[in-house]
């Protein structure tokens, strides 16, 4: 029996140094998260990610831009290069998905990026969430072999609403692959996600904005963040991961 699992998403080295240091289990690395919800990141943040982190696992999003996850011939060469530098920098893992326009998983191409990522972990994202079928998909990813965990909404706009969903998801897949929950996850509704789910990880970005230490500032200006201050940033809530991490070491552990 074990502890549920959290895994972390962030956007730079000081928020994995926070998740890593308050308790995460694991970390998932992107950019964008706030604006795009998450694509892959610089090979050089992965690398210096991977200097600093160095006690729990790093996963990395594979993904080269935001919208759905029918991609072209050249966004899939981009996807190939960013595994393979994962690969070499030694990432613990890597995060990725491919449908056909049908919205079904993609399993040629899936197993081209899971050929060049064996030796790594690999979660399948979000893209599940926008399959045309869960329980087909599930058996599809399944059946790939070498992916480790599926993160799910349950194919709603947060958890809460896809529960149903998700508990019929988790029963199916049983001890073949892990259902881990995300999107909308918060601390002030984890109690009552993982009472109905027996899950062995959690995903969440517990975020908090911090402010610009710049004083001269224009306010006229912005770079493309509409709707958001060009003077303040996000980062991990380190009171936040401490208080996940005590509630689910405190909750019902799974075989």
């Amino acid at each position: 029996m074990t502890n549920i699992r959290l895994e972390v998403c962030v956007e730079s080295v000081e928020a994995a140094l926070i998740a890593q240091n308050n308790g995460a289990s694991r970390i998932e690395l992107c950019a964008s998260l706030a604006v795009e919800g998450g694509i892959t990141p610089s090979h050089g943040l992965i690398a210096l990610t991977l200097e600093r982190v160095v006690s729990i696992p790093v996963m990395v999003m594979i993904r080269p831009r935001s919208g759905d996850f029918c991609y072209s011939e050249e966004e899939f060469e981009i996807m190939k290069r960013d595994v393979i530098v994962c690969k070499q920098l030694k990432a613990a893992g890597v995060v990725f998905g491919i449908l056909t326009i049908d919205g079904r998983v993609d399993m040629e191409r899936m197993r081209i990026l899971l050929d060049l990522s064996k030796g790594m972990l690999v979660t399948f994202h979000r893209a599940f969430d926008v399959t045309s079928d869960p329980f087909a998909s599930l058996e599809d990813i399944i059946s790939l072999g070498g992916i480790q965990r599926i993160l799910t909404s349950g194919q709603d706009k947060g958890v809460l609403d896809g529960l149903e969903n998700l508990e019929l998801l988790v029963e199916r897949a049983g001890n073949r692959i892990s259902i881990m929950p995300g999107g909308g996850v918060a601390i002030r509704n984890l109690e009552r996600i993982l009472r109905v789910l027996r899950v062995k990880d959690i995903h969440m970005s517990l975020m908090k904005t911090i402010e610009s230490p710049m004083i001269y500032r224009n306010p006229y200006v912005n770079m493309g963040s509409y709707g958001r201050s060009e003077y303040s940033r996000v980062t991990v809530d380190a009171a936040g991961v401490k208080k996940v991490v005590e509630m689910l070491r405190n909750s019902k552990k799974v075989e």
